[in-house]
């Protein structure tokens, strides 16, 4: 049995670190103050352990296989999660949150030019060779969060041949994190001392800086689907979670081999059928099956508070899992070029989300500031930048994350399916032109339609 005990002994270290952030958080007046989350306290500090080996032995690649799958998890879990009894309809979110996704896949293009931008000019600079797909990765990094950013850098490494893609996604994942608050966290701030946001009530009080509940405040976490006499409805739902999970799995075993013989340029079709994009596929199985269950009268199984308890769990572990999976040899090593391309993606995105988030009326701010943080981490970061300027999110940003998750798939798919897993075979005409004129479409989109997006979400 002790060969069993590793990979437990891994998780059980990476949830120390969540509980010792949590513990800082609420101790120190300055982590308070600035807000910083316990996943990203507990990140640094686990980080900081490996780093001068007082780790009790374990190793940063160890913390990958789990980034990777809280990211994967965190998503299928999030589609899972139906609407709430009285909330707006689709119709009435699907403006809002087609402009959060325009917004997103602008910044999945943007990133990326702007990373092979920074490295052509190190090389230039430097006289080094460093390959221009390991500044391109930041985007798979920020804009996409660190399951992304392993899922494409393992296929870029493997497939491809570009040498230490995975080990720069990890690490640009990790500064995506830290973006999203070092910036993100100040400007909520802001908003809130000039009256800025729809939510009057909003106020930081000591609940939310300390981040741990009095007693008495104390809120759900869900209601119970099943009678624990028979199963406990957490472990029902996570399930649920597991079938979607072994369904994708078998789609991937089933299709990938029948799609590797199909060429495709210098690859094949089975590139798309890797599990290296779990996340893509698992993502289409749990809208899927949320629909079926929708439709045969079975989605009352699943409690979306519960549900939401299991997305925000993974999201979590998820963060401090990528700052505990930063290869810190690689980093000593290329620190310059990773700092530059970092910066870069932090100022360029800031500049996409806010500029345009000042052309909408009513919500500008919430919307703009929720886009820079699910471009610079997750869909969780943005929720937790949001919830500063809107509290008990009484505003329709947060239902409108849901209909983004889906309209960010049907918007970038010419990016994320066709272009990123076989990007290295391209041309750099191509790449350009491709990114380039998504990013332009997309401007055009959001300055032709303001008027309408802004009396429509206003």
């Amino acid at each position: 049995m002790i060969a069993t005990f590793p990979g437990v002994l891994a998780f059980a270290f990476l949830a120390c670190m969540l509980l010792v952030g949590t513990v800082l958080r609420a101790r120190v007046t300055f982590l308070r103050n600035a807000l910083v989350p316990a996943s990203l306290l507990g990140g640094v500090l686990g980080f900081l352990l490996l780093l001068f080996d007082l780790d009790f032995g374990f190793e940063s690649g160890q913390f990958q296989v789990f980034a990777f799958h809280f990211f994967t998890l965190s998503f299928m879990s999030l589609v899972l999660t139906g609407s709430d009894a009285g909330s707006q309809q689709t119709s009435s979110v699907a403006p809002g949150g087609m402009w959060l996704g325009v917004v997103w896949t602008m910044s999945l293009v943007l990133q990326a030019l702007l990373g092979l931008l920074v490295v052509l000019a190190y090389n230039g600079m430097s006289g080094n060779e460093l390959s221009e797909f390991l500044g391109i990765i930041v985007t798979h990094g920020f804009t996409q969060g660190p399951g992304q950013a392993l899922a494409m850098g393992s296929i870029w490494q493997e497939e491809h041949g570009i040498a230490n893609a995975v080990s720069f996604g990890v690490i640009y994942a990790s500064a995506g994190f830290v973006a999203a608050f070092v910036v993100g966290v100040p400007v909520a701030r802001w908003a809130v001392r000039r009256g800025l946001n729809a939510n009057s009530a909003a106020r930081l009080d000591d609940d939310f800086t300390r981040g741990l509940f009095a007693i008495e405040r104390r809120e759900s976490a869900g209601q119970q689907v099943t009678h624990p006499a028979n199963v406990d409805s957490l472990a029902f739902h996570l399930g649920i979670l597991g079938v979607a999970y072994l369904l994708t799995d078998a789609w991937l075993g089933f299709i990938g081999p029948i799609a590797a013989t199909v060429p495709l340029g210098e690859s094949n079709f089975g590139l798309m059928f890797s599990h290296n994009l779990f996340f893509l596929h698992g993502l289409i199985t749990c809208i899927l099956l949320r629909k079926l269950m929708d439709r045969f009268g079975l989605g009352h199984f699943i409690d979306n508070n519960t549900q939401r308890r299991i997305t925000g769990s993974a999201v979590d572990f998820m963060v401090v899992a990528t700052i505990m999976a930063v290869q810190v040899s690689l980093l000593a090593e290329f620190w310059v070029p990773i700092l530059l391309v970092c910066l870069s993606a932090a100022l360029g995105t800031a500049l996409l989300c806010f500029g345009f988030g000042r052309l909408l009326g009513q919500y500008g701010v919430e919307r703009a500031l929720t886009a820079y943080g699910c471009c610079c981490g997750s869909t969780g970061s943005g929720i937790v930048l949001l919830r500063i300027l809107d509290p008990d999110l009484s505003t329709p940003i947060a239902r409108e994350l849901a209909f983004f998750n889906i309209a960010v798939l049907a918007l970038s798919i010419h990016i994320l399916a066709f272009m990123a897993p076989f990007l290295p075979t391209f041309s750099w005409s191509v790449i350009v032109g491709v990114y380039g004129g998504t990013f332009v479409l997309g401007a055009v989109a959001l300055v032709v339609g303001f008027k309408r997006l802004r009396t429509a979400v206003a």
